[in-house]
């Protein structure tokens, strides 16, 4: 009798190699990518998640309070700036606008997925609203320009609004302080919007975490409540709530960024209103911020301390702004000890902190929250984050440690070649690469 094993054993082997092929081509496809390969994600990080539950995540070395978050109280709250009144106009100023039709959606453009890439939606963003005025570029081609390093952790808006002006001749404003009436206004009259928020996706880890993220806004419906996002991570033409979009949107004090040919620049302007002039923008997205203390609980409070921080550094309050931080990460240090709550990376993306204590000269603070709360916090070891070296090397230079601020700016530009900031200060050094 011919034992049929062997045979069994060689059709089973052969069924899983083919599943596997199948399964790697799919996964290297770029259109599952965009159609698919989120969810797929989500599904495998739930998975891995069980298997290996997230870790702890302290911001400094603080003594962690046992209060409830929820119950939090802002301390020191009056010894804050109080908001100032706008310069340049009125109080009274009034703007009125045409009203907006309850749903409008932008067609054309083209959408990029960030998949199969790292770290990409800063360029895959800025090309999609690009593509929208004619730009002929991809992500990659944004990539160039942007990034100098292929693992750098974060594209700053201010990078991604000089690339639009100086390498594809688009005019870009950036302001904060945002509200969906801005939003759908810009939109309805044939502006993508990009924005920058906070949500939870799962990182090279598997682990749910919050993270900084952009997305073009290209579309509304009242109706439905919701935007018509590009969403380079999910896929294109996504249904993204309005009530979900604000709780991620204030973790980055409303920012949101416009690119637009050169002569429309008037129609933008025209659009914003009281944020036309960018200190008053400022002012206005304090007082948000102000308004939100008192008005959130938690993690949601730690922004709104956080925005209120970040807006008197643009102020060049750096006195009060260091008090807001302060304060912000008192709330960080009473959250819960789970990284799907805190959100350690916020100093890879925002670095508010590192100009209120250094203009404040409070140097060792800069230096311990660079190391502890940003450079160290990189689990990939690669800590391509050349805003956290640099403001390092400076505070480092500050006490006197020419040495180590040296070699600080040095990694900076290993990071991000020709960073002109690190180079001007290595030059102060009597160092010219």
């Amino acid at each position: 009798m011919i034992n049929s094993k062997p045979k069994r054993w060689l059709i089973i082997t052969g069924v899983f190699t083919a599943l596997t092929i199948l399964s790697y081509a799919l996964i290297l496809n770029p259109v599952f990518q965009e159609k698919a390969g989120w969810h797929l994600n989500q599904w495998m990080g739930r998975v891995r998640i069980w298997l290996n539950p997230p870790a702890e995540v302290a911001f400094s070395d603080a003594p962690q309070s046992e209060a409830d978050p929820g119950s939090v109280t802002v301390p020191q709250i009056a010894t804050l700036t109080t908001v100032q009144a706008g310069t340049g106009e009125s109080e009274e100023t009034e703007y009125t606008f045409d009203p907006v039709p309850l749903a409008y959606s932008i067609e054309g453009g083209a959408y990029f997925s960030q998949h199969n890439r790292w770290n990409y939606c800063g360029p895959a963003n800025i090309a999609m609203a690009l593509s929208y005025w004619g730009w002929e570029g991809t992500h990659d081609d944004a990539a160039k320009g942007l990034r100098t390093f292929s693992k750098d952790k974060n594209v700053m808006p201010y990078e991604m609004a000089d690339y639009a002006r100086e390498q594809a001749g688009m005019g870009a404003v950036v302001r904060v302080g945002g509200d969906l009436d801005t939003l759908k206004r810009l939109i309805a009259a044939g502006f993508p919007v990009v924005v920058e928020k906070g949500p939870h996706f799962r990182d090279i880890h598997y682990q749910f975490t919050w993270m900084g993220h952009y997305q073009t806004l290209t579309g509304y419906n009242d109706q439905g409540e919701y935007f018509i996002a590009q969403d380079s991570y999910i896929e294109p033409d996504y249904h993204q709530p309005y009530a979900l979009f604000i709780d991620e949107w204030r973790s980055f004090n409303y920012l949101y960024l416009v690119v637009y040919p050169t002569e429309k620049e008037n129609d933008v302007l025209n659009l914003l209103g009281k944020d036309v002039e960018e200190t008053r923008n400022y002012q206005n997205a304090l007082k948000k911020a102000q308004d939100e203390l008192y008005q959130t609980t938690g993690v949601d409070q730690f922004f709104a301390l956080f925005n209120y921080g970040t807006n008197l550094v643009n102020l060049r309050d750096y006195s009060g702004a260091a008090k807001a931080y302060d304060q912000a990460f008192l709330i960080y240090d009473a959250l819960p000890e789970d990284q799907s709550i805190r959100p350690y990376r916020i100093l890879w993306y925002q670095t508010g902190p590192y100009f209120a204590y250094y203009y404040t000269g409070r140097y060792m603070d800069v230096i311990e929250k660079a190391t502890k709360n940003s450079i160290e916090m990189v689990r990939d070891d690669l800590p391509a984050l050349e805003e956290s070296y640099y403001w390092r090397g400076m505070a480092k230079i500050a006490i006197g440690d020419q040495d180590g601020g040296v070699e600080d700016f040095l990694t900076c530009l290993e990071y991000h070649r020709d960073f002109n900031p690190c180079v001007v200060e290595l030059n102060k050094q009597g160092i010219f690469l």
